[in-house]
């Protein structure tokens, strides 16, 4: 279906729903992430909750490598609404790497906070990045944002790592077999497969502040200083890592009515849009939903905003 076919089709879902006439030939399409992550488990819970309060809306949650690949996809029509981390984002608008050419994609609000875990098994010798130095890392699935992440802290930290591209299932089996040193992964904290690969083997997270300024420095303040408490996962230590904010996107013709709803639900039904796997990382009140930088708020959602704060 085209661009143009896909947006009459979905005003016409919306004019329908009021109706109770719910039309099968339109689907809003979430561009979400990996299975097991946090991206998939809040797209769910979004769907189901734009679906209900919406009755003529479809939803569905199309499983992903993560935001790379979730950019690309509602820039080329393969999805309606996208979540990604705003260094990603700022990538895009700029038409940096791995982007060829500039997307100036807004945003409808910032939704949460990704905690980039870089882990280790608890009985491994490696106590910082440069121990890493030579081994074998996994640094995120290609199209993820870890990917990119991982590839800007090898060069801020200045260490040579022999990259594997893995998902996030793929990666835990690696390193729990020691095929790899290290994984790195972006998400909640705690992220379930590695609290079940805690349980298993042990893990350990290393410190990543160190290479917080030098990061800012070249990439922007989408970088910020973040703590995973102690007992997040068994270690009773708490470790200083980066955080990345997360944003949802929408395609360039989703049509107003869609943004609107989508907006409303955001604000309304905050309680019921966060995973059970991330209690108490969640950002989802209007104050830090309207600061979606790098990229400005959609102006259909900022009005939204405007009239739901009154």
């Amino acid at each position: 279906m085209s661009a143009i076919s896909r947006r009459t089709a979905l005003l016409g879902l919306l004019a329908l729903g009021g109706c109770g006439l719910p039309s099968p030939q339109a689907t809003v399409r979430i561009a979400a992430g990996e299975t097991g992550g946090f991206y998939v488990e809040f797209a769910r819970l979004l769907a189901a909750e734009l679906t209900a309060t919406e009755p003529g809306l479809r939803v569905e949650v199309v499983e992903t490598q993560g935001s790379v690949m979730n950019i690309g996809r509602v820039t080329t029509g393969g999805a309606d609404l996208a979540l990604c981390l705003a260094d990603a984002l700022a990538a895009a608008r700029a038409g940096e790497h791995p982007f060829g050419t500039a997307v100036p994609l807004p945003a409808l609000g910032r939704v949460y906070e990704n905690y980039m875990q870089l882990v280790v098994r608890a009985d491994s010798p490696i106590r910082t990045l440069p121990d890493l130095a030579g081994r074998a890392v996994s640094l995120g699935a290609e199209g993820s944002g870890a990917a990119l992440f991982g590839d800007r802290l090898l060069s801020a930290a200045g260490v040579a790592v022999t990259v594997d591209r893995h998902p996030l299932a793929g990666a835990v089996t690696a390193l729990r077999t020691d095929r790899v040193a290290a994984l790195l992964w972006s998400g909640g904290l705690p992220t379930p497969a590695l609290a079940d690969l805690d349980a298993s083997i042990g893990i350990r997270l290393l410190d990543l502040s160190p290479y917080l300024t030098t990061l800012r420095t070249r990439h922007g303040a989408v970088y910020e200083q973040v703590t995973v408490p102690g007992r997040t996962y068994s270690s009773p230590d708490a470790v200083t890592t980066i955080g990345v904010p997360n944003l949802l996107v929408p395609a360039p013709d989703l049509p107003d009515a869609v943004i609107r709803a989508t907006v409303h639900t955001l604000v309304d039904h905050a309680t019921r849009l966060v995973p059970q796997q991330a209690l108490g990382t969640q950002y989802l009140d209007v104050r830090s939903l309207i600061d979606t930088t790098p990229a400005p708020l959609h102006p259909t959602a900022a009005e939204t905003y405007r009239d739901l704060r009154g």
